[in-house]
């Protein structure tokens, strides 16, 4: 069967929109949308010259299309997957689920009423790194996961999240929540269970007295990113409003007792994730997130022991998310096609986007600890049974 795809958001994101047809020969993407015109020749410039553009995403549905993938700023997430959903079409939605916890589950309700298939781009869930991880929990290597930490230093913040819409609070609410949900995501897939407790703590302490500031509509972060952009306090051209935190942490209890924690710094020198995961038998801890980088295990007593007592190499992912992008798309695709069981959930997406916001709530309120909002009995036994009924 032959799917007609489209795309919402021809920004930073768009370009994943060229795995469709490398993920699934049989699956071609026919039209774009964008509300700025001129994205129309960034369209073409990505899929080519045959693609149809509009400038109102709910004009894609004169296309008779099967799918939408969506990567629109993250505050317009819920109108759009709402609408899409209700016509009856499948849709990729970029992460993080919505802004908000409300419209979040107004996502998850679109889809369980109008039976349409979502799907959302967690695709750290096809990283080789966080599969690595996971294969060896699964293996009993390392006992009972009691604790996840995992810290995340975000070397090119300022040029990923401080020069456009990312730096507000009114379109992403916290990048606890945009650039956290990735991680908390895979925390809970890890430990096998959601967040139910969290305290946050956090601050803007470098990007707010950074004094250059322009308004970059006008351009992507393509444009403006360098290696050259260093240090943090010289960077130039920062969005004119910047009220997200650019360093934070939370402390979170799971349902099922684990304990995790997590730190996001934006004006590190480097760039990678490091996650430790401590069980009753051992722990295991990554160096590096993508190829030449390792997993290592430790499994014996003993004291300092730089390379474990397992190695394990991670493959793939040399260029960042775009082997995990591909796999991603591939699962995307053939979850429209035949629907079934994924390596992502728009369940898991909910309780991470939760997670997030709830962090920010205690950060800005002292820390004070949340409890997370529990998602519909119903919504959840749906999205459990991997969009089917009963």
């Amino acid at each position: 069967m032959s799917l007609r795809v489209g795309i919402v958001g021809i920004g930073a994101r768009a370009a994943i929109g060229r795995w469709v047809s490398a993920a699934d020969t049989e699956a071609v993407l026919v039209a774009a949308a964008d509300v700025r015109p001129q994205a129309e020749m960034r369209a073409r410039e990505l899929y080519g010259d045959e693609i149809a553009f509009v400038t109102d995403f709910r004009d894609l549905v004169a296309h008779r299309l099967d799918a939408v993938i969506v990567t629109t700023p993250d505050d317009t997430h819920a109108d759009v997957a709402e609408f899409l959903l209700q016509a009856g079409i499948a849709v990729y939605l970029e992460k993080p689920l919505a802004i908000t916890v409300a419209d979040s589950d107004r996502i998850l309700r679109a889809a369980y009423e109008s039976g349409s298939r979502l799907y959302i781009g967690h695709n750290m869930r096809h990283m080789n790194v966080v599969r690595r991880l996971r294969d060896i929990i699964t293996s009993g290597a390392i006992g009972e996961v009691k604790a996840i930490w995992c810290r995340h230093f975000v070397g090119h913040g300022g040029d990923y999240y401080f020069k456009d819409w990312h730096a507000e609070r009114s379109h992403v609410g916290s990048l606890l929540l945009q650039k956290g949900a990735h991680d908390i995501d895979v925390i809970h897939w890890l430990a096998d269970g959601y967040t139910e407790r969290v305290t946050g703590m956090g601050d803007l302490a470098i990007y707010a007295d950074v004094a250059s500031r322009r308004d970059n509509a006008d351009r992507l972060m393509g444009d403006w990113f360098s290696y050259d952009n260093w240090p943090p306090e010289e960077q130039t051209d920062l969005n004119p409003i910047i009220d997200v935190e650019d360093i934070s942490m939370i402390q979170m209890r799971l349902d099922n007792g684990v304990l995790a924690s997590y730190q996001q710094c934006h004006f590190t020198p480097d760039y990678w994730r490091n996650y430790t995961v401590i069980g009753t038998r051992g722990r295991a801890e990554n160096f590096g997130d993508a190829a030449g980088g390792v997993v290592r295990v430790w499994n014996q007593r003993h004291n300092y022991q730089e390379h474990g007592d397992l190695e394990y190499p991670i493959t793939g992912d040399e260029d960042g998310h775009g082997d995990a992008d591909q796999l991603t798309m591939a699962e995307f695709l053939r979850f429209v096609r035949d629907g079934g069981t994924t390596q992502t959930s728009p369940l898991a997406a909910r309780q991470a986007v939760a997670t997030g916001i709830t962090a920010a709530e205690s950060l800005r309120a002292g820390s004070m600890p949340k409890a997370i909002d529990p998602v519909s009995p119903a919504i959840r036994k749906y999205f459990d049974n991997h969009q089917v009924r009963g």
